[in-house]
């Protein structure tokens, strides 16, 4: 029982999140900030560009020999005391956590940020167990309140207003106070909204019997897990409960400090458009007897989930995705929709790009077809994913094997022979245009046109701005000379 998939649905999604006001509103709120922050953190570092080519180097080096560092980082956590669990599915990783969870007899478990534990399910099935987990970073806190899975990788109530989110607390906090009186009317500040949570939250960590994060990179050479966050919320966490399991996929790991130094330089840059993160804390296991807090116990479980069928394939240079969320940032079509219309944990262009192997073509057959093509995502991508190759392929495979409807397959494969007879094409093209000059009469657009639909119903389409062809007016101005 991993998360609710439907990325089959992605057109029904589409439409539903355009005619969503809030939807609207938040999207709009964060379509421009990010991506410009983005662009003046960056020119801030003028080796930035040098940083991302030597970051893709060390992922690519990782990606080659990648048995032989997450065996290094498997030895590395056993001699500091911990503990590695080794989980092929989901299914694995989920029983794997609930029986470190029996084990210790745990009723409340508190979560750090972790895309991870969404993509197996995690919250619905520790429930389902009678184990309760809270989230506690604020934007998964307010997500699970709304019982709605994220819809970003780094801000996953992004799509939330304020006036949303005080109604949200107003119903899930009738016990809060301040300074032992009830709030007034309630306000929509978002300072006054993190008080809350904050006051809320405080109690959830001292009660939790488990707690349990993510990793955002695996360090081979010592052993160590590192989360980078903003809020404190990923070392209280894993500090004040008596097990600290860290739930990670296993392309995260990295050789050294020295890699990890490089790659932080570009990930806050790219993710948020700070210098670096608040909180950039490392895990080196259970506390020592000289220690005077930390876990008894330290387990990191590792994913792989498809992961190492990725490798030598043409869907490699996804593994070295950091989880920035750069390419939903710039994304046009993401602002436009919303991560949720995509369907599952990884929304956007990185979701549109590997989503398709995680739960089928078939499933996710729509994802790869929602993108202009704009190269964007690439180009802000610190680890230069060719997300726009990688679509491309998936549309390939989803001709090749006759998933894409009929009439689309038709369409395309008319296209391809006409472009393969250049006089025909031609042709082609010279009828069309004059087809449409006589359609258009002198209005220069067309509010319908039959077989333009999907087109004309958002936008008018412009009729040809001259009587002829591009290679007639060619052909004409050689002629001349």
């Amino acid at each position: 029982m991993s998360m609710p998939v439907t990325a089959q649905d992605f057109e029904a999604n589409a439409r539903k999140a355009l005619r969503d006001p809030n939807l609207r509103k938040a999207m709009g709120i964060i379509g421009g900030a990010m991506a410009s922050r983005r662009v003046e953190s960056a020119a801030q570092l003028p080796e930035f560009d040098a940083l991302r080519d030597e970051a893709v180097k060390i992922k690519n080096h990782v990606l080659a020999h990648i048995d032989l560092y997450l065996e290094k980082f498997e030895s590395q956590v056993k001699a500091r005391g911990g503990h590695v669990h080794w989980c092929r599915t989901p299914r694995e990783a989920r029983e794997t956590i609930l029986a470190l969870c029996r084990a210790r007899d745990a009723r409340t478990v508190t979560k750090g940020k972790s895309m991870v534990t969404e993509e197996i399910g995690l919250n619905g099935f520790l429930e389902q167990h009678g184990i309760q987990p809270v989230e506690t970073d604020l934007g998964e806190y307010i997500i699970q309140l709304a019982h709605e899975p994220p819809s970003h990788i780094i801000g996953p109530a992004l799509h939330k207003t304020r006036e949303q989110i005080a109604e949200l607390f107003e119903n899930h906090h009738p016990d809060y106070e301040v300074n032992g009186v009830k709030p007034g009317p309630r306000s929509t500040d978002p300072q006054t909204l993190v008080t809350e949570a904050r006051a809320v939250l405080r109690e959830r960590y001292f009660q939790a019997d488990v707690g349990i994060t993510g990793a955002n990179f695996l360090i081979a050479e010592t052993g160590a897990t590192v989360i980078v966050t903003n809020e404190g919320n990923g070392d209280l966490t894993q500090s004040l409960p008596k097990m600290h399991i860290v739930v990670s996929s296993i392309e995260k790991v990295i050789p050294n400090l020295e890699d990890l130094s490089t790659i932080l330089r570009i990930l806050a840059r790219s993710a948020t458009g700070q210098e670096m993160s608040v909180y950039t804390t490392m895990s080196c296991g259970p506390k020592r007897p000289e220690d005077r807090d930390g876990p008894e116990e330290f387990h990191v479980v590792l994913l792989d989930n498809g992961r190492s069928e990725m490798l030598g394939t043409a869907l490699q240079p996804l593994l070295r995705c950091i989880r920035c969320g750069a390419c939903m940032n710039n994304c046009p079509v993401y602002h436009s929709v919303g991560g949720h219309a995509y369907g599952w944990v990884y929304p956007g262009p990185i979701g549109a790009a590997l989503d398709p192997h995680m739960i089928g073509l078939e499933t996710a057959r729509h994802l790869p077809n929602a993108s202009t093509f704009c190269g964007k995502c690439e180009e802000v991508c610190p680890m230069r994913i060719p997300l726009p190759d990688i679509m491309r392929w998936w549309r390939e495979q989803a001709h090749e094997k006759r998933i894409t409807p009929p009439l689309q397959r038709w369409g395309v494969e008319l296209w391809a022979f006409a472009a393969k007879a250049p006089w025909l094409y031609r042709l082609g093209a010279a009828a069309a245009i004059a087809i449409l000059n006589t359609a258009a009469k002198g209005k220069g657009r067309f509010a319908r046109l039959p077989f333009a639909r999907s087109w004309t119903d958002g936008r008018d389409l412009p009729a040809p701005q001259a009587a002829e062809t591009f290679m007639q007016q060619w052909k004409k101005r050689k002629g001349a000379r």
